[in-house]
């Protein structure tokens, strides 16, 4: 339950809120501190109000347990709370510990003074949600730390820390260590009580770059961020911070309001609680054990086991690094330092910590030297046959307790499982390239795993900073498993006339990080080939374009070969359209006897879509996947969905399953590749006949709380 605590030091109030664990602005929240500041204000003794966070924080914003119920918009609002703050006759100093975010920050923006600790970090970052500042920070912020400032602060929605604030009106002093004793001192001195409170409200904004800023930031935002209407309306409002203070705000109200109700608003909050909600997994409680992890292994040193063993590296992890050979040992270890050099060169790190990171990598040809780790990840050839050698040799030497993962994107972890007398201690941890730099962990849950290793892989996950979504066993997990359908339908788009550019062209301007083929180049084409190829033959009729293997035929590999779809001839980043592709393209349609047709990019994205979110469909229904959002998080963690737009089931969602169902059942008409492909899963079938949705929990939460 919320706490609020009210005492006097001497001539000062001091006003503390706890509403664990951020000090999130709940209605009991804000009515409690609303009543603690009228008795404050009643109170003959206090002549001054400090009000301050509990448990070594302020408050990090709305409390999002309430987003979508009607405390959300219960009186005492967000803007009511400011208000009373503000007007108050009494000077109102904010004592600001660790996180002040959102509505927290705007909080303090309306006090009259603000005393900080130099660990503190302050942010407004609504626009991550589709949203902006909705109770004056528009307008507050920049007359307090410049508009510049201002702007790049509520446009990018990162947090600063006190100490880049330091010079500016924002923060009147800066403190090691708990504010909470100078902020009564503040309170207490005659600097503060000989003179009217002063309110931010009225500090004129006379910057005369405001208007050509703005400019400037929109034409930026145009091209950089053209899917996202909260930047562009935020400099908006920060604009009218120019015009008297009222208008200023009442613009931010309306345009807070509306982009309420954008789908990219939509899409962002629904991502936001689609990532905590995965962290509830059957069979997991608070009470399940979690098993010790102090050191890992990881086997195979090649790219993935090179950012697999950065990415424990970098969570303060021991580990052995096993190889096979010395050679391939050393390529490994070059991996690893390349890895490190490369961020001590961006800033990202210091040489020391390069250093001490380094420090505890132990690389050995030996798997008994890895024996004693908690922890060992198989990061080795997709290949069941080089899989069975490594689980072999793991299950004679590692300790008993110790947790054996294998990193597969597609290959049957029970039956590796089996290799190994210990099946309950075996699950998948599939990571994705870059291991170190990207945030998805696919979690495989095997048939015996049990729940106390599944626990104990989640914690590493989060150890890690990855989103760890849990998968049952099925060819390819969640994520491959859609991406096998979305890349087959790539190729037959190619078959029928589209071009690789086109389809990348139209998938990125859909908002995809990258598109299919450029995709492929990046990871590389003879992993997938060995995928189809071992597809062939355990699936009787499995039906698949030969054109990629024609591909690799020519030794076009993708990137690491410097051709693959696309040819490099100026490095990685470059890709450029290639007449040995447009020969090969042309070569392969004629051999299948195959007419190219103009193909629209509305069906390029249609169907590549409608193609992830089928087969999602049947993830569910198979029950790989617990809900229709942890799919979501998959997509939009792991390979580049666009976040404003939910995830594809959340998406389909917002389409509308009738439309899709419709959309689909028009592809089946096509007779060109598999005919059995575009068969509605039973569950979309079903969910759209009925007028339902994938996500059962109702409607988009609302985060009003202003």
């Amino acid at each position: 339950m919320p706490e609020i605590d009210y005492r006097l030091a001497r001539t000062v109030a001091v006003i503390s809120f706890a509403n664990p664990p951020v000090n999130g602005l709940s209605q009991a929240v804000r009515a409690g501190i609303s009543a603690a500041l009228r008795r404050a204000q009643a109170d003959p003794s206090a002549q001054a109000i400090v009000l301050t966070g509990a448990g070594g924080l302020f408050s990090a914003g709305a409390d999002i347990r309430e987003f979508g119920t009607p405390a959300s918009m219960a009186d005492p609002t967000l803007r009511d709370l400011i208000h009373l703050v503000e007007t108050s006759a009494k000077p109102v100093i904010a004592a600001i510990a660790g996180t002040c975010l959102g509505g927290g920050l705007e909080l303090a923006l309306a006090a009259h003074y603000r005393v900080a600790s130099a660990d503190a970090k302050l942010g407004l970052p609504e626009v991550k949600l589709g949203l902006l500042p909705g109770a004056g920070g528009t307008q507050r912020l920049p007359r307090l730390v410049g508009v510049e400032r201002a702007i790049n602060m509520i446009v990018s929605g990162e947090p600063v820390p006190a100490t880049d604030l330091a010079s500016t009106a924002l923060l009147d002093l800066l403190v090691d260590g708990d504010p909470l004793a100078r902020a009564v001192e503040l309170a207490a001195s005659s600097a503060v009580a000989t003179k009217p409170p002063p309110m931010t409200r009225d500090i004129p904004l006379d910057d005369p770059n405001l208007t050509t800023l703005c400019q400037a930031i929109r034409a930026r935002l145009e091209t950089q961020r053209p899917l996202l209407p909260a930047p562009m309306r935020a400099v908006d409002a920060i604009e009218a911070a120019g015009r008297p203070f009222d208008e200023g705000l009442s613009l931010e109200r309306r345009a807070f309001l509306e982009l309420m109700e954008t789908p990219e608003s939509k899409g962002l909050r629904h991502a936001f609680f689609a990532e905590r909600a995965t962290a509830k997994v059957d069979g997991i409680t608070p009470s399940t054990p979690v098993r010790p992890l102090h050191q890992a292994a990881v086997i195979g040193a090649g790219t993935m086991g090179a950012g697999i063993a950065v990415a424990l590296l970098d969570a303060g992890m021991p580990l052995w690094l096993v190889e096979a050979d010395q050679d391939a040992l050393d390529r490994g270890l070059t991996r690893i330092a390349g890895i490190f050099d490369g961020q001590v060169k961006k800033g990202k790190l210091t040489a020391g910590e390069r250093d001490r990171r380094l420090a505890l990598l132990r690389p050995t040809l030996s798997y008994e030297a890895a024996g004693h780790a908690d922890v060992v990840i198989e990061a080795v050839f997709e290949s069941l046959t080089v899989k069975r050698e490594v689980f072999t040799a793991l299950d004679r030497v590692m300790k008993p307790g110790a947790i054996l993962a294998t990193n597969t994107s597609t290959l049957d972890v029970n039956t590796i499982a089996d290799f190994t007398r210990r099946p309950s201690d075996v699950l998948g941890l599939h990571f994705f390239s870059p291991a170190n730099v990207m945030r998805l962990l696919e979690v495989v849950r095997g048939r015996a795993t049990t729940p106390e290793v599944l626990a104990t892989a989640l914690a590493l996950g989060k150890a890690l900073r990855k989103v760890a979504v849990v998968s049952g066993v099925c060819d390819g997990f969640i994520g491959n498993r859609m991406l096998e359908a979305y890349t087959r339908q790539a190729w037959y788009l190619v078959e029928e006339g589209a071009t690789p550019q086109q389809i990348d062209q139209a998938m990125e301007a859909f908002g995809m990080a990258m598109g299919p083929f450029r995709v492929g180049d990046l990871v590389g084409h003879d992993v997938s080939l060995a995928i189809r190829q071992r597809r062939r033959a355990e699936r009787p009729g499995y039906l698949c374009s030969t054109l990629p293997d024609k591909l690799c035929q020519l030794g076009r590999l993708g990137q690491k070969t410097g051709a693959g779809w696309y040819d490099y001839p100026e490095g990685p980043r470059r890709p450029i359209a290639s007449a040995v592709v447009e020969e090969l393209i042309t070569s392969h349609r004629a051999e299948i006897g195959v007419a190219p047709r103009r193909i629209e990019d509305s069906e390029i994205t249609d169907r590549l879509v409608y193609a992830l979110l089928n087969e999602g469909a049947r993830i569910l229904e198979d029950g790989i996947a617990a809900r229709s959002s942890d799919i979501d998080v998959v997509y939009l963690a792991g390979y580049g969905f666009p976040r404003p737009r939910g995830g594809p089931m959340f998406y389909a969602d917002q389409v509308g399953l009738d439309r899709v169902l419709r959309r689909v059942r028009e592809f089946a008409r096509n007779p060109h590749g598999d005919p059995a492909f575009w068969t509605p899963a039973p569950l979309l079938k079903r969910l759209a006949e009925a007028g339902e949705r994938f996500d059962q929990t109702g409607d988009s939460p609302s985060t009003s709380t202003k």
